[in-house]
């Protein structure tokens, strides 16, 4: 007994250490296999990061792994994804792992976790799962089925009894339909024996299904569910459906049927219908996030859904098709609900009845409902579904929009109201709109609304429509009358829209124009800041502090809107500035809104303004002209936060004002203007104006520093200057101005923060300059004085809030010495030059005895006097004149020695 025990211990520790060993001993051989399959059978490039094998995970079967694996399709979808996932599991016998290299290795489970299938057909009908290489035979089993085979003839045979695909997702894209059918969140399992001849599959399917047509989108993340016992002929590729039963949503259905794939086509009938007639098969239809719960929920009448699909696809054929949806003298009622929907009716057919694409067709028989009193009802045909469509519709009824809510469990950001009353009826196709051949669609009828509330968080007042009634014709729809209220402002509009159906079916640009007047516009009832409350405690007492903060998106223009717009308003309220008789032109196309012939009365004078405002580029831009006349200086610089950066000085002035403002910029998210990034020039005349030195510190300043001028005294009638701004400097260029007499120069430049850099120069009187000139010059009479001005040069820098003035008082005081010196000097030598004649006449007259100016022709006849005497007295004479004259001390004469 002993040594049976022994016996089974050594063969259970052999069969450990070789399952143990084996992952280590075949994995190469395994990995390599795989290699070869892929490489004589797919054209493709197949990567993977690791392959695994156990035989722990699936015991008794080895398990071979292939983990995060990707199949990547050649041309003609070259760098297309194909195929990947986190993991595919074969799971196979043991003993495979024994086989010959020669024999192929049966696969008898297959595994597929997290994957992603990208299916997709281009416009000539290539389809990337083409990927099978061309293979001249083919090699067989004993059991007729198909072997993957390699260059050595070893490869792996799919007798596969059980597979699983586990949260995956599907795309499926066929470009030459137009068709998108896309899976998430796919479950699906399979089993059967593959391996016989005729078996049956049993299948548990569940998805998330969203379906699109020619960019309509019919199905949205539907949830489907299928049970199907499928029997499977694979000897002649034939799978007939037995029981079998389908969730869309929650509408069941049951089909049977059968798909033969042949080798030139496929060959489909099947049928389907729903198992019972309760109307609440309609309500299942629709998306539980929309329908809600149907518990409770109360319906009369039926509803019924069934369908054949039956005949042959090929590269030419579709199947025929007939579905049909249809209900009679139905109602549903909500059990929290006030209000029930009533008479419904329902007659729709999708049929196709000669197999060829084109021939597809929608049929609305007849579509009625009714909620209270308020009936509406619809019907029309949709021909050519796939291609081009050709919608004929009607639509007729009155609704209270209100009484939707009541009756049925929407959630909307907006509640329903107003009666809206329609009567129109509609046809065109759709290569008509796409090719803007507006003379192909006619559209005729009536909506109106009337009594509407909109209410939203970006607006702070409920908008009301009392009517806004709307015309449809050929190719224009009229806006006849639309009449509204927000807060403060009342809009009346008129107008018409050019291309309404292709702007809702194609994406084209809204094109229109409109002419909209107004009493009062506030501005105000269109902006809303958001507020956030931040609670903070301080020594254990909670307070709340509310903060306003800004909208975070910015105010974009309407990439799709081309329109124009003529507007007038008796009044504009912008915080706190109020325009009077405003009217204008608004263009609006390629995000850019275009101003003309915008005029305006405002700041007790009138604006004209033309220019855009662009929001195409990420930052705003604007450019701008403005012709302001007449405008009243202290209001305009108050309620202009522009015209106090381009010349804050102005906030001092009280009178009258013309300026012509050319600029451009950048703006701000909420589109106001970046002062540092404008450009641009003004030109400003005033007409009157006061100056208030009180009101401009840099004015208190400078008056301080000229004591003997009065600033307030100062007159700006008809002053002119010219301004330009560029990288956020104001230029002035330079102007003269008068105080009492006093002409002064202003020139120099600011920043639009208000920093300054000016000089200023004063022609002042000298006399007006007193005691600052010096005790010498001082002595000159007033008279004198009077005579002379100086240039008073002065620099203000700093800021117009904190300023820096400099006076050169020292300059203006040496400039004035040199004239008066320079005066002097003339004064003198004309002075000096009298007196030399008058000395020499009269020293000459001395000596002869008779007057200089009387010629006495007996002179030379008289004795000569003593000639040395003569001639030192004449010498003496002229240096006491020049020393006066220069500036020289006279010699004193001594009396002693001339007595001697």
């Amino acid at each position: 007994m002993k040594k049976i025990f022994k016996i089974i211990g050594i063969v259970l520790l052999v069969l450990i250490i070789g399952i143990i060993a084996a992952p280590f001993l075949f994995k190469s051989q395994l990995e390599n296999l795989v290699k070869k399959t892929i490489n004589n059978n797919v054209n493709a490039t197949v990567a993977w990061q690791e392959l695994d094998l156990s035989l722990f995970s699936s015991f008794p079967d080895a398990a071979l792994k292939i983990k995060d694996f990707s199949v990547i399709n050649n041309a003609p979808f070259k760098g297309d994804t194909l195929a990947s996932g986190s993991e595919l599991q074969l799971d196979m016998g043991i003993m495979q792992l024994f086989k010959s290299s020669g024999d192929p290795i049966q696969v008898d489970e297959v595994r597929l976790n997290d994957a992603f299938i990208n299916i997709k057909v281009d416009t000539l009908g290539n389809a990337n799962y083409d990927i099978a290489k061309k293979t001249e035979t083919t090699t067989t089993n004993t059991t007729d089925q198909p072997v993957a085979a390699t260059e050595d003839g070893g490869g792996f045979q799919f007798d596969v009894q059980h597979y699983e695909i586990n949260n995956s997702r599907v795309n499926y894209l066929d470009e030459s339909t137009k068709t998108f059918l896309r899976l998430t969140e796919v479950n699906h399992s399979g089993t059967g024996d593959f391996s016989a001849d005729v078996s049956t599959l049993e299948t548990e399917t569940s998805a998330l299904a969203s379906f699109d047509l020619d960019s309509v989108n019919y199905l949205n993340e539907n949830k489907i569910k299928l049970t199907a016992d499928i029997e499977m002929d694979l000897k002649n590729q034939k799978y007939t459906f037995k029981d079998n039963e389908a969730m869309i949503n929650q509408l069941p259905l049951v089909f049977q049927g059968y798909v033969q794939v042949n080798e030139t086509n496929n060959d489909i009938d099947l049928s389907f219908e729903t198992p019972s007639s309760d109307f609440k098969n309609f309500l299942a239809v629709i998306p539980e996030e929309y329908a809600k719960n149907l518990d409770g929920v109360t319906t009369t009448g039926d509803f019924r859904v069934s369908g054949i699909i039956k005949g042959i696809v090929d590269e030419t054929h579709i199947p025929t098709l007939d579905i049909s949806v249809s209900s009679n003298n139905a109602s549903f009622k909500y059990p929290d609900l006030p209000k029930a929907v009533e008479d419904i009716v329902i007659d729709a057919q999708v049929k196709n009845e000669t197999g060829l694409v084109d021939d597809t067709y929608l049929r609305l028989g007849n579509i009625t409902f009714r909620i209270d009193q308020d009936r509406f009802a619809a019907s029309g045909r949709i021909d050519r579904l796939t291609t081009n469509p050709l919608v004929d519709m009607a639509l007729k009824g009155r609704l209270n929009l209100a009484n939707l809510e009541r009756a049925y469990p929407l959630e909307l950001d907006q509640d329903l109201n107003g009666i809206l009353n329609v009567d129109m009826t509609t046809n065109f196709d759709m290569e008509s709109v796409d090719k803007e051949q507006y003379q192909n669609i006619k559209s005729t009828g009536m909506a109106n609304l009337t009594n509407f509330k909109y209410t939203s968080p970006e607006l702070p007042n409920a908008l009301t429509l009392s009517e806004a009634a709307v015309k449809f014709n050929t190719s224009t729809i009229t806006l006849e009358k639309l009449q509204g209220q927000t807060g403060q402002t009342d809009l009346s509009a008129t107008g018409s829209i050019q291309n309404l159906i292709p702007f809702l079916l194609s994406k084209q640009d809204l094109k229109g124009r409109f002419s909209v007047k107004s009493n009062t516009i506030n501005l105000n009832d269109f902006s809303v800041a958001e507020t956030t409350t931040t609670t903070t405690e301080d020594n254990g007492e909670v307070k709340e502090k509310e903060t306003v903060v800004a909208g975070s998106d910015a105010i974009k223009i309407p990439s799709f809107l081309d329109a124009a717009l003529d507007f007038s308003a008796g009044k504009v309220i912008y915080d706190n500035i109020t325009l009077t008789n405003v009217k204008g032109n608004i263009a609006i196309a390629d995000e850019t809104a275009t101003l003309s012939n915008v005029s305006s009365d405002i700041f007790g004078g009138n604006i004209a303004l033309a220019g855009n405002v662009s929001t195409k580029s990420a930052t705003p831009t604007f450019k701008m002209k403005l012709d302001l006349s007449a405008i009243d200086i202290d209001q305009s610089f108050a309620g202009l936060d522009l015209l106090q950066g381009i010349a804050p000085i102005a906030k001092a002035l009280k009178g009258k004002l013309n300026t012509d403002i050319e600029l451009s910029g950048n703006l701000s998210d909420d589109l106001t203007p970046v002062l540092s990034s404008l450009a641009g020039n003004a030109l400003a005349e005033v007409l009157t104006a006061k100056v208030n030195p009180d009101q401009m510190p840099l004015l208190n300043a400078l008056d301080g520093k000229l004591d003997f001028i009065n600033l307030a005294d100062i007159d700006l009638s008809d002053l002119k200057t010219k301004l330009s701004f560029d990288n956020g400097q104001v230029a002035v260029k330079p102007f003269d101005f008068k105080v009492k007499g006093i002409n002064v120069t202003v020139s120099g430049s600011h920043s639009l923060e208000n920093v300054m850099n000016y000089n200023l120069n004063l022609d002042v009187p000298a006399k007006l300059l007193g005691n600052k000139i010096g005790s010498t010059l001082a002595k000159l009479s007033d008279t004198d004085l009077e005579t002379y001005t100086v240039d008073l040069p002065v620099s203000l820098t700093g800021s117009f809030n904190n300023p820096q003035v400099a006076v050169n008082t020292q300059l203006a005081v040496n400039n004035l010495t040199q004239q008066i010196i320079a005066t002097q000097k003339e004064k003198l030598k004309n002075e000096g030059a009298d007196k030399v004649r008058d000395a020499l006449g009269g020293l000459l007259g001395k000596a002869t005895g008779t007057n200089p100016a009387v010629k006495d022709t007996t002179a030379v006849q008289q004795k000569p006097t003593d000639t040395t005497t003569s001639k030192n007295e004449v010498k003496d004479a002229v240096k006491g004149i020049l020393g006066g004259l220069l500036g020289g001390k006279k010699k004193k004469v001594d009396t002693t020695k001339s007595n001697n």
